[in-house]
């Protein structure tokens, strides 16, 4: 692929951002434009989700940009982070647009939690299998697929724990986080208060403030902006058979995630590497679980193998596979894995504050359980 991400932006994170979506979309996008060396007369593309409350046109608005030649949204929640930028690639490479944002913000600690229950969900076709047995909470509905994966593999409460302290030990040390200087210990997870057996509130990423945004456009034109782009090697989506919208129980197997399975085998056939040239994970971690299936979704453990894969240390900076350097959703922010992205450019271009050595690939997943997206980014 020729596209490239070459700006990053993001408002602070927080619980209470005091100012609205729209103002925390604006403050996002100007900020990546001026990291790319870019002006608003110079966007003609924006890509968001359809869950974010600040249409193309108002953010076009608020930041002065005249013209829009492509806009687009993409569904499924955090499903969609890293299928914004395959969009915003897409009408790069065929000429729809020639710089394009994806953006994401939203008040989702202090307006609306998207993790308490939503009665008015009941009615869709999907939610109205398992909001009557009680499932009507992200939490709830990953809780019954981790207890199988635990039956099925002898997976402990501990094994999940051990992600959250990898993910929280990183953020402690990036002052951009919201857990900065707040690590924990695996008794800390174990002591935390169960959300939905047997998720614990430790496994749960957090509820925030905040917005993020990406700047895409030609590897030629980033030829002339100040910073090292970091270069779409492969953006793929992926749906699997059964798929619901968020867990799907009515599958055979009920402990993979074969949506990310197609994402994986997307990923892998367009870059032309493998997971053993991935130097950098950073995977979807709203839920701990997940993680695990994740690392043997995409190739890095065989099934029922990553909880051991974990307990190698594997995981850590200077482990073979270091995941989420800037703390992951559970650590810095929940930003519906936006700001996973932008840590993956950080790593490309050799800025991230905890920096891994010699990072030539970058592996960026978004969403698990329902319809997932990936990327790898690479250097030039």
């Amino acid at each position: 692929m020729d596209a490239v991400i070459a700006g990053i932006g993001a408002t602070d994170f927080s619980k209470d951002s005091g100012r609205s979506e729209l103002r925390l979309a604006a403050e996002a996008v100007r900020a990546a434009l001026e990291d790319a060396g870019l002006e608003p007369s110079d966007v003609d593309g924006l890509v968001s989700f359809t869950m974010d409350t600040n249409a193309e046109i108002a953010v076009a608005r608020e930041l002065g940009i005249p013209e829009l030649t492509f806009f687009s949204r993409v569904h499924y929640g955090g499903g969609a982070a890293c299928a914004t930028v395959q969009q915003a690639a897409m009408a790069v490479e065929t000429g729809a647009a020639k710089v394009v944002v994806c953006y994401r913000a939203f008040n989702e600690r202090s307006g609306h939690r998207f993790g308490q229950v939503q009665t008015a969900a009941a009615a869709n076709v999907d939610n109205s299998w398992s909001y009557p047995m009680g499932l009507g909470t992200p939490a709830a509905m990953v809780a019954m697929f981790a207890r199988r994966y635990m039956h099925e593999y002898g997976v402990t409460s501990e094994d999940f724990g051990r992600i959250a302290v990898i993910d929280r030990k990183h953020a402690a040390t990036n002052p951009h986080a919201w857990f900065h200087n707040r690590p924990i210990t695996l008794r800390e997870h174990q002591s935390s208060r169960w959300i939905a057996e047997p998720l614990r509130l430790l496994d749960c990423c957090q509820e925030s403030d905040g917005g993020v945004a990406l700047v895409v456009t030609s590897a030629d034109r980033a030829g002339d902006l100040p910073n090292e782009p970091a270069h779409v090697r492969a953006a793929t989506q992926g749906s699997g058979p059964g798929q619901f919208t968020m867990t799907s129980y009515y599958r055979d197997d009920l402990t993979g995630l074969p949506e990310m399975g197609v994402v994986a085998r997307g990923l892998w056939e367009r870059s032309g590497i493998g997971p053993s040239d991935v130097d950098v994970a950073v995977l979807y971690d709203h839920f701990t679980p997940f993680v695990l299936v994740q690392l043997e979704e995409l190739g890095f453990c065989g099934r029922g193998e990553a909880a051991d894969f974990v307990r190698t240390g594997a995981l850590e900076l200077d482990g073979s596979l270091p995941l989420n350097p800037h703390g992951g959703q559970l650590g810095e922010a929940y930003l519906h894995g936006m700001n996973g992205i932008a840590e993956g450019v950080r790593q490309i271009r050799g800025t991230a504050v905890n920096q891994v050595a010699n990072v030539d690939h970058v592996l960026v997943t978004a969403g698990t359980g329902v319809p997932t997206s990936g990327l790898v980014l690479g250097r030039g």
